[in-house]
């Protein structure tokens, strides 16, 4: 973060205190109890996509615009990145049009990149190291399903120590919640954001999904095979094949758990068909959750 703007990052941009708040004001924003139509009026918010999306790309474009603003998406095709311009370059021209930017892309440094040379809030959509805004919507669909406050949930992770669950680790260490990895050998999360996690949080890694579900309010998954790892899938199907979430791995959580995953989803791999399109999914109210988080997110960012 510079001196003059306010970036987004990754969950840690956010106090813990900022966090709880952003949530509470999408629920109010959800429920039509915030009325926030024309408060960006005027505003314009560039989208960068550097990884092709659906619930990014359509939440946030829905998302400014519902709140009196316009979002402009930009590729490569469009930009000159696309010829070689800098970042920073790019950062500084985008920052004299635009009042906010967000950026979808691969390296976590090309986001940094853009936020210190930016003169406008920066927002990581997503890069190959984290998902901030996944996450928003995530705990957002926690606190609607189990109330305020986190402490004394369980949350499990099952699979890829990816983006998402790195993601994870961060909201655990920032809101007190336990947080239970599975994963196989070779595929866990970033060893520094895990290892600090672990310090300031109630965080285990294990290799068995069993005993990381075990009494969990929340079990989740994500696919095995991501954007760029297309050429690992039959390494990566073999690795993760006794992960796969199932109705007999659910009943292993508390009765009342509820299963997540950020999609698109692949049934029959990473989870059933039975526990994704079941009673305990919450996967559509998460993904509708996109929207009204990251509109709390635009207000905190640009209000």
């Amino acid at each position: 973060m510079n001196d003059r703007t306010r970036h987004f990052l990754q969950l840690d941009d956010l106090s813990p205190e900022e966090l709880s708040a952003l949530l509470e004001r999408a629920l109010r924003l959800k429920a039509g109890e915030e009325r926030a139509e024309r408060a960006l009026d005027g505003r314009s918010l560039g989208m960068i996509f550097r990884k092709s999306s659906t619930r990014t790309r359509v939440s946030f474009e829905v998302g400014i615009f519902q709140l009196g603003g316009h979002g402009l998406f930009l590729s490569d095709r469009e930009l000159q990145l696309g010829r070689g311009e800098s970042l920073a370059d790019t950062a500084r021209v985008l920052s004299t049009y635009l009042d906010a930017l967000m950026i979808r892309t691969f390296l976590q440094a090309e986001v940094e990149e853009f936020a210190r040379n930016a003169s406008i809030p920066v927002i990581n959509g997503l890069t190959d190291s984290l998902h901030p805004c996944q996450l928003l919507a995530d705990l957002l669909t926690v606190r609607e399903e189990f109330g305020p406050g986190f402490e004394g949930l369980r949350v499990a992770w099952i699979g890829d120590g990816n983006n998402v669950a790195n993601s994870w680790l961060n909201a655990a260490r920032l809101l007190g919640f336990e947080l239970r990895l599975a994963t196989p050998e070779g595929y866990g999360p970033d060893p520094e954001v895990l290892a600090r996690a672990v310090r300031e949080g109630a965080v285990s890694v294990s290799r068995d999904p069993r005993e990381a579900v075990d009494g969990a309010h929340v079990v989740n998954t994500d696919t095995w095979i991501s954007m760029g790892q297309e050429a690992e899938e039959e390494d990566r199907s073999a690795a993760f094949a006794p992960f796969q979430v199932t109705s007999e791995l659910m009943d292993a959580a508390r009765p009342e758990a509820i299963f997540l995953h950020c999609l698109p989803a692949y049934r029959g791999k990473e989870v059933s068909a039975e526990v994704i399109d079941g009673s305990r999914s919450r996967v559509l109210r998460e993904a509708e959750n996109r929207l009204h988080a990251q509109k709390a997110l635009l207000l905190q960012l640009m209000g």
